[in-house]
């Protein structure tokens, strides 16, 4: 059948990996450009797209490069020695002048270029869409800083480039101190009233971020997150209508709505599955959706009006959703 997964899959754009370079390490920035004299779709920085690998895996990768470039997507993959297959397959089997499918882009993490002063985090790899943010302020006359954290220099990329801004960017590293991780304290609690604050790196660096910003209106928080550990809601025992063909599927337990409607031959788009990528957002017609993602806003779940289907659930019988 066909589903709102068809006008995004017509979004899909065959690129070229067009350059591997080595950024730090066990990271490499790809590189890839579309195929003839096509641009690429327009970005903002924070965004990211989903890379669809030969193995049959898709995974989610910030842009790291301007968006001022129309000819490029650059994106930074660090090599995960827990790897579920993304980045291994991506540093093992990629090389130059691969062409892949490429989703997006997605932007979950927005910069608010119009701030006052915008504080930004960056751990390890979170740094790729920190850097897209800090180009675009810098490029518009705007006030910013940065910290950036590594365990060891030599995992720090941009490392370089970033030097030539002073005193605006601070780094921290864990292993030329004695170990200790950065305090987010030491300097967020001096950020004026106004500024807008932006955190991406690993869990522990999230969770400290958002507790030393907890009085702060959620409005000026923002976070980026690689991976949850909030359960996906799978109990099941409820209906899922499509209402653009009025077939109804039964959410047996132990299934998703994602898988439920996959057994029944729906083709629905999804990436993460963990409710942070925002690949399989859907609107929802009827019913209150159990939300269990990480991309809404409190607001927005209150409203019930669109869900992560791959990740959340059903409070009610029947929930109807706009496929």
């Amino acid at each position: 059948m066909e589903s709102n997964s068809t006008a995004r899959d017509l979004q899909l754009m065959p690129m070229r990996l067009t350059a591997i370079t080595h950024a730090a390490e066990q990271t490499h920035l790809l590189e890839f450009r579309p195929i003839g004299t096509q641009s690429v779709a327009l970005f903002e920085a924070g965004a990211h797209i989903d890379l669809y690998l030969p193995n049959g895996l898709v995974r989610q990768y910030s842009l790291t490069n301007s968006q001022n470039e129309n000819h490029r997507y650059v994106v930074g993959v660090k090599r995960d020695p827990r790897s579920r297959g993304g980045s291994s397959y991506i540093f093992e089997r990629l090389t130059v002048g691969t062409v892949l499918k490429i989703g997006g882009p997605r932007n979950n993490f927005r910069l608010a270029e119009a701030a006052a002063h915008s504080v930004l985090v960056a751990g390890g790899i979170g740094i790729t869409p920190i850097w897209a943010m800090l180009q675009s302020l810098e490029g518009a006359g705007r006030s910013w800083e940065l910290h950036y954290a590594a365990r060891t220099r030599s995992e720090m990329a941009f490392a370089a480039e970033l030097t030539q801004f002073g005193d605006h960017v601070h780094f921290h590293v864990d292993d030329e101190v004695g170990g200790a991780v950065l305090d987010m304290g030491s300097f967020i609690g001096r950020v004026s009233p106004d500024s807008h604050l932006y955190c991406c790196g690993p869990a522990p660096m999230l969770a400290s971020f958002e507790d030393a910003t907890r009085s702060r209106p959620r409005a000026q928080v923002h976070v980026e997150r690689f991976s949850t550990d909030l359960a996906v809601a799978d109990a099941g025992g409820y209906r899922v209508e499509l209402a653009r063909c009025g077939k109804v599927v039964k959410v047996e337990a132990g299934q998703t709505i994602l898988e439920a409607l996959r057994a029944n031959g729906v083709n629905v788009p999804s990436s993460c599955e963990q409710g942070i990528c925002g690949a399989c957002e859907t609107k929802v017609i009827a019913g209150v959706p159990e939300h269990r993602d990480l991309i809404l806003s409190n607001e927005e779940k209150a409203a019930n009006s669109t869900m992560m289907i791959c990740c959340s659930g059903s409070r009610s019988d029947l929930l109807v959703l706009d496929l």
